[in-house]
């Protein structure tokens, strides 16, 4: 079984859209272990919503708490206790792409964090990138964290229009592989996500 998780340099930068186009380009399974703010919506129901095939499966999440807070947060306001211990890989002989919460030191308890499950699990990541005031520094933190931890990373995905001075020099100090480009779509659904993934149908090689 191929796992590839999907990671980010913050909130809201684009991972749950990036994750449906890769399990839409490779027939994949998607997997979410912790999911917070589920009183609105999760990130497998707009999975599900945008994908075409009919190969891929959503496995439920480990844990999935109401409130859109850090996990270790949100898990104290219900009374619950996560830890790496207790989140397992769903059953699958397929390609799996997991989405994390957050960005890699998103807590998960006092002492373990959404990073802790790529070395987990042994995972290739792909990190989301989005450009805003700030970005440079949370791509090269973010990319430093996975270095010093041993990650397998892919490359890079950017969201939104291209800054080539930023993106530049995230990619020469990296040393990373830009993976692809999506546009900060105004609206998603099946279509834009089907789009975007004939042009990553080429990762199932790589």
């Amino acid at each position: 079984m191929r796992k590839i998780f999907v990671t980010g340099i913050g909130t809201d930068v684009g991972k749950t859209f990036v994750s449906s186009i890769l399990v839409e380009a490779l027939k994949a399974d998607y997997w979410k272990p912790v999911q917070t703010g589920n009183f609105f919506s999760t990130d497998s129901a707009d999975v599900k919503n945008w994908i075409s095939n009919t190969e891929s499966k959503i496995h439920q999440e480990a844990f999935s708490l109401k409130q859109p807070m850090s996990p270790h947060s949100a898990a104290q306001e219900e009374g619950v206790s996560i830890t790496l211990d207790a989140i397992h890989l769903p059953e699958t002989t397929n390609t799996l792409i997991i989405e994390g919460a957050g960005g890699l030191l998103a807590p998960l308890n006092k002492n373990e964090f959404i990073v802790d499950l790529i070395k987990k699990f042994d995972t290739e990541v792909i990190l989301v990138i989005q450009n805003y005031l700030g970005s440079i520094n949370h791509s090269l933190l973010s990319i430093e964290a996975l270095k010093n931890r041993g990650a397998n990373i892919l490359g890079v995905i950017i969201n939104g229009a291209p800054d080539k001075a930023s993106h530049d020099i995230i990619l020469e100090q990296s040393g990373l592989k830009l993976l692809g480009v999506i546009n900060k779509e105004k609206e998603i659904n099946k279509e834009v996500v089907l789009r975007y993934a004939k042009e990553f149908e080429y990762l199932k090689n790589i």
